[in-house]
């Protein structure tokens, strides 16, 4: 139960082949200026143990992201204190738009992906993550990312 976006939204492809550029499955540096890490908003799905995930992209100060670098492969990170991000994916079943929502991104033993908790707010993704969702959400949260997948490819 989750939807995963492949990039920051301000990732151009042409930047795949720029020397001050990187894109992993993890970590995203543009022009050796902006720096993104990717993790997950976890939204508990109400009367069950699941929980529904979006993998997200935020974009982190150049000091956060080095730190968040040099601890990447270090036991024991999960200690680290959060770091305040700002949301840089658009979640297609928002309004208004999920880019730049304050967040904070918490990490979490080496092999998991850092957790982003959205400050709270009334934004229904904020909304969202505070008090769950129901089955049904998801099931509509997927029919719309599937139907915004089958737009892209037209």
């Amino acid at each position: 139960m989750n939807y995963s976006a492949d990039a920051p939204a301000v990732w151009d492809p042409v930047f795949a082949d720029a020397d001050d550029c990187l894109l992993s499955p993890d970590q995203c540096v543009i022009r050796a200026q902006h720096y993104f890490v990717k993790g997950l908003i976890e939204i508990p799905v109400i009367g069950s143990d699941e929980v529904f995930s979006w993998g997200v992209w935020v974009s982190l100060s150049c000091e956060n992201f080095s730190r968040v670098a040099d601890l990447w492969d270090r036991a024991g990170r999960e200690d680290e204190k959060p770091h305040f991000a700002w949301l840089t994916t658009e979640l297609p079943v928002y309004v208004p738009t999920t880019l730049n929502l304050k967040t904070h991104v918490h990490t979490r033993p080496v092999g998991e992906r850092p957790y982003v908790e959205l400050e709270p707010t009334d934004h229904p993704l904020a909304l969202e993550q505070r008090k769950g969702i129901t089955l049904d959400r998801v099931r509509e949260i997927a029919a719309a990312v599937l139907h915004s997948s089958d737009s892209d490819q037209r």
